[in-house]
């Protein structure tokens, strides 16, 4: 149910700027959206438009029968990550628990990739805290876990360092927390020395009384002024505030709520920077961090407890990356807000609006792509015209989405893809893909879009937004290569993914609505042809009722599995549950492939 909260600020914004008393882009209101569309909560995707192009690709499937097909751990707890971008290498990390939520032990991972696209095994780049000998715990904790709002910093000297926060078992903030810690990536992607680089300033912990040594203690010259530099940078450090709320006034921001979590931040074409934080705080600050107004709620930007991205995209413009939902734990969709100054937002659209079952129970793991972040804002950026992102999808897997810029959510002309022009296993262009590690995409060697399912759980998926129609007719040439109990499913949607048209290809039997419309033969090409008219489905010379009648189509998926509306918004989020049954396991593989996709 969409609630009243919600329908009352889209009545404002449909209204107008006289609606509200807040002036747009001033400290009263620092960013703003104005595009009036407001979540489904029954949808995964929310009922958006997709921002065309963009590939959702899993970097780690959580697994606690096989952790060596993981990380070597098998926990399934797998959350905040960071990203950045240095020496022609993606490096990612994240936090990790056997289970729960800040419940111990906890440690961070970190991850490379060259291209974004194909990742490494994870390695240990926080390993679990071990206090010195004598040192106990304090009153009401029990263990100790990591917890990070910032994940890597590239110095003025082009040093760069990976950072972490240790604190303690369910609350690593204020006088649960231990301190920052710091380590340097060398040139081949190995780490460093471990030090502390500040501790906590509600406590009394310091170099005699917790396990590594403070970062002056090193003999690395260039290390220390990268740490230094660091600690002097205004705006890196304020990622850290919510960690330690900085009683020793190292903090320019004056929070007397004391709330704001989890800092973003970018530079307006203003020259003005944008601090934002979960449930829709954001400040602005003139000096570059040496002054910042007071937080404020920005009443147009729907969200609850999940992270609030912004960033100057490489385009010269500006998107903000949220869950677009007040209901603190589901999480879903992921979209884009997109702005030409960085003040006024609109175009909202979705970057990851899948939703696949929670294989594991864990305390406080909600359901959907959440806690996303980008490369930050004065970090080294890739060659190439996307926007960057990682989030975690039920706070147990960990994706990244490669945004193609400028963000499109409409399509102008005919559709005519044949994958030609691809190279084998590189981007498809203009499709949205959805590719887990179970179930990969990818373009072979005969440029054949393929599409492999072997997870009981999950799917494969391909999306290819075409011109807005009345009348769409669509040929597909394709070949079934091995089958397993799911059917590949074949869409055609409105521009709300409501589905118009839903063929099911499953041993050797196309079926639409429970009539049987074609047949293939496992291993042979065979083309599909299929029109979509005046609310009919006309197909081998039938013509059939609509599944949903729509006044006009847009979007053609393509399906490794049934159409999934679980989780929703009532499913349980915290009822004890064993692990899926085989989710451990893969099945025997699925795969497609796509030889040629024409819509007119």
């Amino acid at each position: 149910m969409i609630s009243k909260s919600t329908i009352t600020i889209a009545a404002l914004l449909l209204m107008g700027p006289s609606a509200g008393k807040a002036q747009t882009g001033t400290a009263a209101e620092p960013v703003a959206y104005t595009g009036g569309e407001i979540c489904n909560p029954r949808l995964h995707d929310g009922g958006f438009r997709y921002a065309i192009g963009t590939e959702n690709i899993q970097v780690m499937r959580a697994n606690r029968t096989h952790p060596q097909w993981q990380d070597g751990f098998g926990w399934t707890y797998n959350h905040a990550p960071n990203l950045t971008y240095w020496h022609g290498r993606f490096y990612l990390e994240y936090l990790s628990n056997p289970k729960d939520e800040q419940q111990p032990p906890g440690h961070t991972l970190y991850v490379t990739s060259t291209d974004g696209r194909h990742w490494g095994k994870p390695q240990v780049a926080f390993p679990e805290y071990k206090a010195p000998k004598g040192v106990g715990f304090p009153k009401g904790y029990y263990g100790y876990i990591m917890h990070q709002r910032m994940g890597f910093y590239t110095a003025p000297n082009g040093k760069l360092l990976i950072v972490g926060f240790y604190g303690h078992s369910y609350n690593p903030f204020k006088e649960g927390g231990i301190g920052r810690v710091v380590r340097e990536v060398k040139n081949d992607g190995t780490l460093g020395e471990i030090y502390f680089i500040r501790y906590s300033s509600h406590t009394s912990w310091n170099e005699s009384n917790t396990s590594y040594p403070f970062y002056t203690r090193s003999k690395d010259k260039a290390f220390k002024a990268a740490c230094d530099a660091l600690l002097h940078d205004r705006l890196k450090t304020l990622q850290w505030i919510d960690e330690d709320r900085g009683l020793d006034g190292f903090y320019t921001l004056k929070d007397s709520i004391n709330t704001v979590q989890a800092t973003s931040y970018f530079h307006r074409k203003d020259g003005k920077v944008v601090a934002l934080w979960k449930w829709s705080y954001a400040a602005l600050s003139g000096d570059e961090g040496a002054s910042w107004s007071t937080p404020v709620r920005c009443p147009s930007l729907i969200m609850a407890g999940g992270k609030e991205w912004g960033q100057r995209t490489r385009d010269g413009r500006y998107a903000i990356c949220y869950n677009p939902i007040e209901t603190q734990p589901y999480r879903y969709p992921l979209i884009a807000i997109t702005s030409d100054d960085g003040i006024r937002f609109d175009s909202m659209c979705v970057v990851h609006g899948e939703v696949p079952p929670r294989r594991f129970m864990g305390e406080n793991k909600d359901f959907g792509p959440c806690y996303v972040r980008g490369i930050t804002e004065g970090e080294s950026q890739p060659d190439d015209s996307n926007m960057w992102l990682t989030y975690s999808v039920n706070k147990e897997d960990i994706w990244v989405s490669r945004v193609p810029l400028p963000v499109r959510t409409t399509w102008s002309g005919p559709v005519n893809d044949d994958f030609s022009d691809v190279a084998p296993n590189a981007a498809v262009p203009n499709w949205n893909i959805y590719r887990s590690v179970w179930c990969p995409i990818w373009v072979n060697e005969e440029h054949q879009l393929c599409l492999a399912d072997s997870d009981r759980y999950d799917y494969a998926r391909a999306i290819r937004v075409f011109q807005t129609t009345k009348n769409a007719a669509v040929s597909i040439r394709m070949t079934v290569d091995t089958e397993n109990n799911e059917p590949l499913e074949i869409d055609l949607t409105d521009r709300h993914g409501t589905r118009a048209v839903c063929l099911q290809l499953l041993h050797g039997s196309v079926t639409y609505n429970g009539n049987v419309v074609g047949n293939y033969t496992l291993g042979q090409s065979f083309l599909l042809n299929f029109e979509y008219k005046e609310g009919m489905l006309s197909l081998g010379g039938n013509s059939y009722e609509a599944l949903h009648a729509v006044n006009d189509v847009e979007r053609l998926s393509i399906r490794t599995g049934r159409y999934r509306d679980k989780p929703d918004r009532n499913t349980p989020n915290q009822k004890a549950m064993p692990p899926l049954e085989g989710c451990d396991d893969p099945v025997a593989p699925a795969i497609y492939r796509i030889e040629e996709v024409k819509v007119r």
